[in-house]
């Protein structure tokens, strides 16, 4: 009979960024993206992706659902789904990650570790399970 609307929020979740030239200190908590393209320092714990961009530089351990480096970070970092390292990017510290992409001219000085949960193909699991 009656509809009932639902409510809507009037703001849209907005991306984080901390710009060129900025410097922040601390622990940033987020539930959306996160770009970096100034200097960070602390922890980082992001639900969506977080980006150093091509002048960041962050010394921080970072958490997050993707990483992708174009600049540099000093820390260990942990992603859920996948890291992806430009020709720019440099990591110098341990990763942990479902996938792992270094592009030609990336710089990794550290140890990896490959999340291996996806990797069973499907004859495996069968035989596994």
């Amino acid at each position: 009979m009656w509809k009932i609307r639902q409510q809507r929020s009037p703001f849209k979740p907005t991306d984080t960024l901390i710009g060129h030239g900025g410097t922040l200190e601390g622990k940033v908590h987020c539930d959306t993206n996160l770009r970096i393209e100034g200097t960070f320092s602390g922890e980082i714990h992001c639900s969506g992706t977080v980006t150093v961009g091509e002048q960041g530089m962050v010394r921080s351990s970072i958490i997050a659902e993707e990483i992708i480096i174009a600049g540099k970070v000093y820390g260990n970092i942990s992603a859920d789904r996948q890291i992806i390292m430009t020709g720019t990017g440099q990591l110098h510290g341990n990763l942990s990650t479902g996938t792992l992409s270094i592009m030609e001219g990336g710089l990794l000085n550290g140890s990896v570790d490959m999340k291996d949960s996806h990797l069973l193909e499907p004859q495996d699991a069968r035989e596994a399970g």
